[in-house]
């Protein structure tokens, strides 16, 4: 009996052992995570802002861009930014794109219509949604106004072919940002 005894007090000691280094791993993996999010985490808002300072200048250019507080009930819209005296730009995440990870910028000018659009961050399908970043598709949006659809919906904008999930997300994006700045005024 006393060495089942002997191999159940081994045992103990092995997995104290074993719970010991795991937690010694662990806490040095932490540490380092901890410092590279430090060390990388202003460098990467300086580029985050200057990718969102390049797109507002896409979609509207203006001289100079000031941050307006939005107190609209529209809880996809991330920021307002009115453009000198030639309208708003617009950072807004619509709901129900593919991913779910979908930001635009949208240029309105002061009469109300879209001057442009830029996608800032996408997680949609190389090749599919991820389309919505070219051109073609953005300068559709350019001269609209009131509600934005895809012609599946009796809309106007024509989606991308295989990525009509995204198509419909971004035209909701737009429609939230020319109501936003309806309510602005």
């Amino acid at each position: 009996m006393s060495e089942a005894v002997a191999a159940v007090k081994t045992n103990d000691s092995g997995m104290a052992k074993l719970t010991i280094t795991l937690g010694a791993i662990c806490a040095v993996c932490a540490l380092v995570l901890g410092l590279v999010n430090f060390v990388t985490a202003d460098p990467i808002a300086a580029v985050q802002k200057a990718k969102n300072d390049a797109a507002m200048a896409e979609v509207l250019p203006a001289d100079s861009y000031e941050k307006v507080d939005y107190t609209g009930s529209d809880a996809t819209i991330k920021s307002v930014n009115k453009a000198g005296d030639v309208g708003y730009v617009v950072e807004v995440s619509p709901s129900g794109s593919f991913s779910g990870t979908l930001t635009i910028m949208v240029g309105v000018n002061a009469d109300g219509t879209v001057s442009g659009v830029a996608v800032t961050k996408s997680g949609e399908t190389s090749g599919l949604g991820d389309n919505a970043k070219k051109p073609e598709f953005r300068s559709q949006f350019a001269g609209m106004s009131g509600e934005v659809k895809v012609t599946k919906d009796g809309g106007q904008v024509v989606p991308i072919t295989g990525a009509t999930i995204t198509s419909r997300a971004v035209s909701a994006g737009v429609t939230s940002a020319l109501a936003a700045v309806a309510e602005l005024g």
